[in-house]
């Protein structure tokens, strides 16, 4: 009834296990196993718990010949009418509303009938409301309507907005003319003014030479085209902005468009 002393352990507790030495001559009990047939018997219980996997229909796997399971092959996804459809809403500036009762069928003919969109105008929340339908064969074209539109409202004309559709490499860069000098007042408006020409001739030999199309809406200005024919009329009308003579920016916007096009 004694407690052992601290410090010493029992036999009973801490002894290990003794194993019976082989006698001389005689070879262990322990039959050694080669690493194969280690391999093969995992595989065999792989095999085994495999068969009775199913797939998400309830069938049963297909196997191939040699003993792996076949990949599933899966039909591509399209629209399907069943899918929640997706939707875009285009806000009207309200000095665009006129234009775009004037244009509206220049706008609603590519959308509905080459897009295979459903469109419509909101008076009352003054805004166009995009929606793909069951007949609309790529996801994605709303999203190309969407940009369409609003470049419509920034103010390009619906030609040029047009080319946003059919081509993929085309994009709108907007900035002010802030942004480039801190202007007010007169010197502001001078700035737009030389930005635009006489009778807007300035903006349009910068549009001809870099293939670009501009719109001057008070101090904002929206450039519509290529990334790399964006770059040199930015470059063009920032330096105007700055006070560049018109003649020598416009030489050397020249040279600059020259080059994209040897190169393109």
């Amino acid at each position: 009834g004694r407690m052992a002393p601290v410090g010493k352990k029992t036999a009973r507790a801490r002894s290990p296990a003794r194993r019976e030495d082989p006698a001389d001559g005689e070879e262990p009990a322990v039959e050694a196993i080669e690493p194969e047939e280690l391999h093969e018997e995992a595989r065999a219980d792989d095999m085994d718990e495999d068969e009775d996997t199913e797939d998400a229909g309830g069938r049963k796997r297909a196997r191939g010949t040699d003993g792996k399971a076949n990949k599933p092959d899966f039909p591509r996804l399209k629209h399907q009418s069943g899918i929640e459809s997706e939707y875009r809403v285009v806000p009207v500036p309200p000095h665009r509303m006129t234009p775009l009762k004037q244009h509206w069928m220049q706008l609603y003919t590519p959308i509905v009938e080459k897009l295979k969109l459903d469109v419509r105008m909101n008076p009352r929340r003054r805004c166009v409301e995009l929606r793909t339908s069951e007949h609309t064969e790529d996801a994605d074209v709303i999203q190309k309507a969407a940009d369409f539109l609003k470049a419509f409202m920034l103010g390009f004309e619906p030609a040029d907005a047009l080319a946003l559709l059919r081509l993929e490499d085309l994009y709108v860069e907007s900035f002010d003319v802030t942004d480039v000098k801190l202007l007010r007042g007169d010197h502001l408006g001078r700035a737009v003014g030389r930005v635009a020409g006489k009778d807007g001739k300035t903006k349009f030999a910068i549009e001809n030479a870099t293939r670009t199309r501009i719109v001057l809406a008070d101090s904002k200005v929206h450039i519509l085209g290529s990334v790399t024919h964006i770059k040199v009329a930015r470059d063009a009308i920032c330096n105007l902005i700055l006070g560049s003579p018109p003649g020598k920016v416009y030489n050397s916007m020249r040279t600059n468009a020259s080059r994209l096009l040897q190169r393109f």
